[in-house]
């Protein structure tokens, strides 16, 4: 991404802030003339005061410059605050449109994005970007108008030794260049190592239970350990240049005043200018060489924000899923059927996981799905809820093709139990009426009541106010998999998934979350992809997948007495 694309870009996040932005811009203007009068008054006070001994100069003098100081600081005050508010407004609305824009992106990016790396990019990337826009871009114009104003006093003090004197401007340009390019590229290097410590951060966090079973606290802190080194190694490289970039600036500018004092120096010494004149066109000089010096770690900041930018509007720039494709149609609730079409999937545009798959579901039918891992359930599963998009084919429900569907509609219409039961660090009752805010009490109860899930949350300390923990860690397995389905139930969506529902359940847990799952199931569009095979006996029908193919199909007597695959699995549990 090139510079002037991120510098577009990064105006199109200021411009609602336009208004702050010209109070902060004025006062800036205001301190950057206070300053400057600030440098002029060295003149009176030398020659008024101290050579021709102006008593009424004694008097007037020290309260200008208390007057001086307070009108300063007010602008200051409302150039601080505007810069201040506009930059966290800034941060606050861009976290907010980043996190609405990943919510949209499709399945297969968060195959290939870590949550670290999302995570790092929402918070730490957005600081950094807020940095360059509020601290730095207009640090630079409030510098700008600093040197402008102190300038006019020097060449006005005098402007021979004015002009003397901006030879050696230019020089002090020269670690900003060359620095500049270093920290973007360490930079970018930092940021993007801070989002792997994020990364192993989240997974030695999240999966504590197992990093204790198997013993590989060592593993993990030593895993940890050598990211935070690199980390660790970039920053120190950082610290170097900026450390470096000081002194040579110091010298610059040490070089230039010392050469000025000398020529100056001279002058009063020949009586063709005061000793207030030279000592307030020095002052002068100083408090521009100043704000000159910060530009160099100014540009630190503006390297790295840069370096930010491109990452937060690369993220901003994924295209998100087709929300809702021209001309898409809202679907009425399921009524008939759902038919699949010569449907084929791939993730990668080479290898098929679903091959030209036909398949018509009634409404109300309970269909079981089968077989070897790698066969292509889950894939079949996710491609209903569009989850992923078919390579091929069509999915219709009762006609209507679900690529043409605004995704609401469809989604609207679809429970999803699986495996792995995602909760919330919320209450029981937040969690059951997640996605149903507006349900009454008795509802949530009846839906914990249908899931089995009733006795066990009253005897929780604060019973539905319970707080669960990150991902229901208070619970165990079959709690939290029943607070799942009490979720689902009250959704009362017509078309059900359930995805390994009670495979990670002990048989106990199973018993009872079977017999949520009978609840869940009655009246409704079942799909259920099973390992278990005493789990879905009774379904309507059965159909074995192979190789993202229906090897066979029929009811559990009817596949038993084919002794086909089915039966192998069969024989094998």
């Amino acid at each position: 991404m090139r510079d002037k694309e991120i510098l577009k870009k990064t105006i199109l996040l200021v411009k609602p802030h336009l208004g702050r932005l010209g109070i902060a811009m004025v006062s800036m203007v205001a301190v950057a003339g206070l300053s400057a009068a600030q440098a002029y008054m060295v003149k009176p006070l030398l020659d008024e005061i101290f050579f021709k001994k102006d008593h009424l100069m004694l008097n007037l003098l020290p309260l200008a410059l208390v007057l001086l100081f307070l009108v300063k600081g007010f602008f200051y005050y409302c150039y601080a605050y505007m810069m201040e508010r506009v930059g966290h407004t800034i941060i606050m609305e861009l976290r907010k449109k980043m996190l609405h824009h990943v919510q949209l992106l499709p399945a297969p990016f968060f195959n290939k994005t870590t949550t670290g790396e999302l995570m790092s990019r929402i918070t730490s990337d957005v600081i950094l970007l807020q940095a360059a826009v509020s601290s730095t871009l207009v640090g630079v114009l409030k510098d700008f108008f600093q040197i402008l104003g102190l300038l006019g006093v020097v060449f006005y003090q005098d402007w021979k030794l004015a002009l003397m004197s901006m030879i050696f401007l230019p020089m002090a340009t020269f670690p900003i260049v060359h620095f500049g390019r270093r920290y973007r590229r360490l930079s970018t290097k930092g940021q993007e190592t801070m989002a792997e410590v994020s990364t192993v951060l989240h997974e030695a966090l999240g999966g504590n239970r197992i990093v204790k079973a198997f013993c590989k606290e060592e593993y993990e802190y030593n895993r940890f350990a050598a990211i935070v080194d690199r980390l660790f190694g970039i920053t120190v490289r950082d610290i170097q240049l900026r450390s470096l970039a000081h002194p040579i600036m110091e010298l610059l500018g040490g070089i230039g005043i010392a050469l000025i004092i000398w020529y100056g120096g001279m002058q009063v010494l020949n009586g063709t200018a005061t000793p207030g004149t030279f000592f307030s066109f020095l002052t002068a000089l100083i408090m521009i060489y100043e704000p000159i010096k910060k530009v160099s770690s100014i540009n630190n900041t503006l390297q790295q924000g840069i370096a930010a930018a491109v990452r937060v509007f690369t993220l901003l720039e994924t295209r998100p899923e087709p929300y809702d494709p021209p001309g898409a149609v809202t679907i009425p609730p399921i009524a008939k059927e759902i038919e699949l079409r010569h449907v084929s999937f791939s993730y990668d545009d080479n290898t098929e996981v679903i091959k030209d798959l036909n398949l018509t579901v009634r409404a109300g039918e309970v269909l079981a799905l089968v077989g070897p891992s790698g066969g292509g359930k889950t894939t079949l599963a996710n491609l209903i809820p569009r989850f992923y998009e078919v390579s091929r084919g069509q999915i219709l429900i009762d006609g209507h093709d679900i690529a043409r569907a605004t995704l609401p509609s469809l989604r609207g219409q679809i429970g999803l139990v699986t495996q792995q039961t995602i909760l919330f660090n919320d209450t029981v009752r937040n969690n059951i009426s997640y996605g149903e805010p507006d349900r009454t009490d008795e509802e949530v109860i009846a839906a914990a009541r249908a899931a089995h899930a009733l006795e066990f949350i009253r005897e929780l300390p604060q019973g539905f106010d319970t707080v669960i923990g990150e991902s229901g860690s208070r619970l165990s397995g079959g709690q939290r998999q029943r607070i799942s389905i009490a979720r689902a139930l009250l959704k009362n969506a017509p078309i059900l998934i359930l995805d390994e529902a009670t495979s990670a359940l002990d048989t106990e847990s199973e018993r009872e979350v079977q017999k949520a799952l009978d609840n869940l199931m009655q009246g409704r569009t079942t799909f259920v992809i099973a390992h278990r095979l005493s789990t879905i006996k009774n379904a309507d029908r059965i159909i074995v997948m192979q190789d993202g193919r229906i090897a066979e199909e029929g009811t559990h007597q009817s596949l038993l007495a084919r002794n086909g695959l089915y039966t192998t699995l069969h024989d094998m549990q």
